[in-house]
């Protein structure tokens, strides 16, 4: 009998916090939508320091991962400007394009925030993270046994068909020292950076499997994970979590990102 199986069961139901069976390391959502926060940022823009900033301070937040999942997506429209930031990728951008496209921005900016799949105003007038209210959509569980990744989603009411799984591992602690552009002589320092992003094709079943990618950046990192339904952007249920500390830091200057855009 596999012993994986009753851990997982129960994690089904509930939300749980990490658990490590033979070696694979897990997290549960339960019923409840956890809320996205996405933040789209780049290095070439001056206005982004405080804003990334802000974002770090999550960190702390009583409910991350337990109802809230910060994502710091870097854009690329600003590496013209003399400063190719390294964690941007054309896929961070045109995800943000589709918001604006569907109408759930006014318009394509950073510093700018997407809160549950719509466009939020409230870090610039200094309000406070407002959290929706509770809605039991049913519970993503994430699995990671190694490199190798499974999702399993059992819903809690009538799901939208033909879900689509995404994965993004995230880097936290980066450091950069900026030498050219708006920003140009500061060190800016980043967290629940999106470095890498996959998007994995629905399935009947509602599971999914992969490899993660292997993104050695960061003093810390952490595993996301999020369905969408066809069409949509915005995440309709999302798991994460602390993946076990790194040894090492690295500068940001490495490879940029290896992302697959977004529908």
């Amino acid at each position: 009998m596999n012993k994986l199986l009753p851990v997982l069961a129960l994690a089904l139901l509930l939300g749980t916090p990490p658990a490590r069976a033979e070696g694979v390391l897990q997290f549960s959502s339960g019923v409840t939508a956890n809320t996205v926060l996405e933040l789209y940022t780049s290095q070439g823009c001056s206005s982004c320091p405080p804003a990334d900033r802000w974002l770090s301070g999550l960190r702390e937040h009583p409910s991350l991962w337990n109802g809230l999942i910060p994502l710091a997506f870097h854009v690329d429209y600003w590496d013209r400007l003399g400063w190719p930031d390294p964690f941007a990728n054309p896929g961070h951008s045109a995800r943000q394009r589709a918001y604006f496209r569907i109408g759930a921005s006014r318009s394509v900016y950073t510093p700018g925030f997407i809160l549950a799949g719509r466009e939020w105003h409230g870090w610039f007038r200094g309000q406070p993270l407002p959290l929706p209210g509770p809605e039991e959509v049913g519970s993503l569980t994430l699995m990671l046994d190694g490199d190798r990744l499974r999702l399993a989603f059992v819903p809690g009411r009538p799901a939208p068909p033909g879900l689509t799984a995404h994965v993004a591992r995230l880097g936290f602690g980066l450091r950069t020292e900026v030498r050219r552009g708006e920003n140009a002589g500061r060190l800016l320092e980043h967290d629940f950076v999106v470095l890498s992003l996959q998007q994995l094709a629905a399935h009947a079943a509602n599971r999914w499997q992969t490899r993660v990618h292997d993104e050695p950046r960061g003093e810390r990192q952490a595993i996301v994970a999020w369905l969408s339904a066809p069409g949509q952007v915005a995440p309709y249920q999302a798991v994460g979590g602390w993946l076990p500390t790194l040894t090492g830091q690295d500068d940001g200057q490495a490879k940029r990102p290896a992302t697959e855009p977004a529908p």
